[in-house]
């Protein structure tokens, strides 16, 4: 199919305003494909101008302008040209057959391996729009959208705007206000729904019927967040929220985490949980809530212009995501996991080759396929960091000014990174434009290295080396270890800075001894790597346990991170120093961000197979000891099947910890024997097919035991477990028959069933059993990546590449791979990264080598 390019957008924007698109579904025609008729009503500036609509259709059954045929001939590479146009008013009617998607692009359909329901909903971003209806599929052609729907009697139908049943299987969306093609949805299917009203509008929650009880258990929390964010964002924005209805629908093998259409929010429904979870996961699935809701503003109201400007909507909501479920609910320590979980994806991103700035420069982002590769840690993770750095450094009060006024210039219009400069230097005095430049349109990762020293005369200093070029506005918490217990570290004194751009140092001089903790960016207001002095370090290795205030931990864990990502610590160190503090650990996030990359990234990839042996080891203790000191207090929590506070949630933690890491099958099969942990939790379905995945990679069950879990399971996660732990299995035919299943012609694996049989596919125990397909990775990704599209391309990319495989000839099969020009664009950006983070692993291992 064609790409729409920046120039190719610019020109048709020149010369047409398009009014309004009435949009005509019919969801009756069978499995394979569904109908949809379009009336798009537009004006053209420009007599005799030559433009063309998108439409990618099954079929392209009819097409008129102006009541005059056009050829359905004419449709090429999904565009249908109209040419010769005078000036003024037009009508345009396409009518095509249009096909279902597996794999999350256009008219997404799920039939519901439980119960044998059907389901389907729309996904037109950044560019799936014409799979649905046909349209001028840019951001800046803006209009109304009036939709029906035909559909199964049974069946629910929602959209942007309220909907209501007309009839039988009809049914009539509300005209919108003017919004952009990729965020016009639709949902339709026999929804268990949860209905109310709040603020005068309509609110719902919706999920396919085999997750009603689930939802009905998470519906008050639910809807106390939602109605909590509303509220809030009412309060900070004086632009009232600009729809007439907030549902928000949790669809199956959704390919985002969440969705922002307008009116309809679509969101995985992973997130309406079948078995215990952690508080730290009920704050993360709130936060995105509070992210959706912010782009009704930031997106849906005032929407960019062109795709250079992904921030614009994404770092926006990031930042007020973690922002406003704080001030607003009882998750108050949002920051803690920003900091320790999500801010890393935004400081790896930063340093691989496709790093990018915040807002890149428009011509370094030509067209769509480009823009896609942006939806990343940089656009969200960094970009939100951006924001947080920037309140810090304008002050609240002057950063919501300014939001206010973007909105009120340009609302249900367009604007870019120059307007929303304007906007913010309109609220202030500060250089908000340098500022702009220094933070947005830079990439790479500032770091702080502090040298610390005293002299003869009661006093001491931190002489600061700044490497990098962006101004900082942060904290440096001083600490001291407590007289009574060494153990423990008390705050001295919390001192605010301003590091200025350009490099260089900066020097603070203070009266008395040294503290014996330094710790640079404390409250991690800004976005920078951070280094320890001697002392300060090893005041942490004895004490780190005992810092006050959890995000400061986290601070010193990214500290360490960092440190072991760039050679200077050495991984196993990294695992020891996780052994002796985390088994004190009081908050779950910290503990579950770090037993993450201990496992993830320091057991799996920067170690050798020996020390990763001992690395495990450690990981096990560390989940031994949590287990032990939360066996009474987490009773009656997630030990009976619910979520529990705090104790709950880290004994939770550790057993799936405990689980992953696992190098003996005994005590796993004996949990599972009882189905419980001793002093619990229960194995529920989660619990149960992670022990059951881990069972399978040493070999301890075998298709028999997965089949019966599959046949106790016939929800579409079970259908997923089971993918998972046959993909798992240490068998050259268990193999063989999974890999055909991923990269074979037949492409019968939906996304979501894909990316499970990769997950269960690649394991470090396994390496003699797996050689055979590293070295064929490559040449089949291409392949299947081709044949089954971007999204596809992108699932292959992150999921079926072999992390866990770190050699040099892996290095240079991929490298090979690159130069060949072979892969498409989605699948060449996850490629590209994958061997930086590859290049990243053999460099940790020669350093730990010694």
């Amino acid at each position: 199919m064609s790409v729409l390019t920046r120039e190719d957008a610019q020109s048709r924007a020149q010369v047409l305003q398009v009014q309004q698109y009435a949009v005509d579904l019919d969801l009756t025609r069978g499995e394979d494909v569904f109908g949809s008729t379009t009336v798009v009503r537009f004006a053209v500036r420009e007599a005799g101008a030559d433009t063309f609509v998108e439409v990618r259709p099954v079929t392209l059954v009819a097409a008129e302008l102006d009541g005059v045929a056009i050829d359905p001939g004419e449709l090429r590479e999904g565009r249908l040209p109209l040419r010769r146009l005078a000036e003024g008013e037009h009508e345009l009617r396409v009518e095509a057959e249009m096909p279902y998607s597996r794999v999350g692009e256009g008219m997404h359909r799920f039939t519901d391996p439980e119960d044998g329901r059907t389901y389907v909903y729309t996904m037109c971003c950044m560019s799936d729009a014409p799979l649905v209806f046909a349209c001028f599929d840019q951001p800046d052609l803006k209009a109304e959208f009036r939709v029906t729907v035909t559909a199964p009697e049974d069946w629910t139908v929602l959209g942007n705007g309220v909907a209501k049943r007309a009839g039988g299987g009809r049914w009539e969306c509300a005209p919108t206000p003017p919004i952009s093609t990729y965020l016009m949805a639709v949902t339709a299917g026999p929804f268990h729904s949860v209905r109310t009203e709040h603020a005068g509008l309509p609110f719902g929650l919706h999920v396919r019927k085999s997750l009603g009880a689930y939802l009905e258990a998470d519906a008050a929390e639910l809807l106390d967040i939602t109605r909590r964010c509303f509220d809030r964002y009412h309060e900070i924005f004086d632009e009232p929220y600009p729809f007439d209805s907030y549902d928000q629908a949790f669809v199956p093998e959704f390919s985002s985490g969440a969705m922002e259409n307008p009116g309809l929010v679509t969101f995985r429904d992973e997130f309406i949980h079948r078995s215990a979870v952690t508080d730290t996961e009920r704050q993360t699935r709130g936060m995105v809530i509070a992210h959706e809701m912010a782009h009704m503003w930031f997106g849906d109201l005032v929407t960019l212009r062109w795709w250079d400007d992904i921030w614009l909507n994404e770092s926006f909501a990031e930042y007020m995501g973690y922002q406003v479920l704080s001030e607003a609910t009882r998750f108050t320590d949002t920051w803690t996991d920003f900091a320790v979980s999500r801010k890393s994806w935004g400081y790896d991103a930063d340093e691989r080759h496709s790093t990018h700035p915040v807002a890149p420069a428009s011509e370094a982002v030509p067209d769509t396929t480009a823009a896609r590769q942006n939806f990343d840690g940089i656009s969200y993770a960094k970009g939100a960091s951006a924001l947080r750095q920037l309140v810090a450094w304008l002050g609240e009060k002057s950063f919501l000014a300014g939001i206010n006024g973007h909105f009120a210039r340009h609302r249900f219009g367009n604007a870019t990174l120059a307007d929303f400069v304007d906007s913010l230097a309109r609220a202030s005095d500060r250089d908000v434009r340098a500022w702009a430049e220094s933070w947005l349109r830079t990439t790479g990762v500032d770091t702080l290295v502090p040298r610390v020293g005293e002299s003869a005369e009661r006093r001491w200093y931190v002489d600061l080396e700044h490497r990098g070029s962006r101004p900082h506005r942060l904290a440096l918490g001083l600490y001291d270890k407590a007289p009574a217990d060494e153990r423990r570290l008390v705050l001295r004194e919390r001192l605010e800075r301003d590091v200025p751009a350009g490099g260089g140092r900066l020097t603070v001089t203070l009266e008395g001894p040294r503290p014996d903790l330094v710790l640079v960016n404390d409250l991690d207001l800004t976005y920078a790597k951070v280094r320890l002095d001697r002392v300060s370090w090893e005041t942490v290795c004895a004490s780190l346990s005992g810092l006050p205030g959890q995000l400061s931990r986290s601070v010193v864990w990214n500290a360490a991170r960092d440190m072991v990502r760039d050679g200077e610590l050495s991984p196993l160190e990294y695992v020891r120093v996780a052994r002796e503090h985390l088994p004190l650990e009081t908050d779950n996030a910290v503990v579950q961000g770090v037993l993450a990359f201990a496992r993830g990234q320091v057991a799996d990839r920067f170690l050798e197979p020996d020390a990763r042996a001992e690395a495990l080891g450690l990981i096990s203790q560390v989940c031994g000891e949590l287990l032990e000191r939360t066996r009474e207090s987490a009773s009656g929590g997630a030990g009976s099947g619910g979520s529990g506070g705090s104790d709950a949630g880290l004994r939770l933690t550790a057993v799936r910890y405990f689980i992953d890491g696992a190098t003996e099958a005994g005590e796993l099969a004996a949990w599972r024997a009882a189905g419980e942990v001793p002093g619990g939790p229960v194995l529920d379905a989660e619990l149960g097919w992670r022990l059951l995945l881990r069972l399978s990679v040493l070999g301890a069950v075998g298709l028999e035991e997965i089949e019966e879990a599959r046949a106790a399971d016939r929800s579409a996660t079970g259908e997923e477990g089971a993918a998972r732990c046959l993909a798992a299995l240490p068998s050259a035919s268990g193999k063989a028959v999974a890999w055909e299943a991923m990269f074979g012609p037949g492409d019968a694996l939906s996304n979501y069933l894909f990316t499970a049989t990769a997950q269960g596919f690649w394991q470090p125990e396994q390496a003699a059993l797996l050689e055979e397909y590293a070295a064929r990775f490559f040449e089949d990704a291409v392949r299947v990546a081709a044949r089954r599209g971007p999204s596809m391309a992108e699932v292959v990319g992150r999921h079926a590449f072999p992390v866990t495989w770190v050699d040099g000839g892996m290095l240079a099969r991929g490298e090979a791979c690159l130069a060949s020009k072979s892969p498409v664009p989605a699948l060449r950006r996850r490629v590209a990264d994958h061997l930086d983070d590859l290049r990243r692993a053999l460099r940790v291992r020669e350093a730990a080598a010694g």
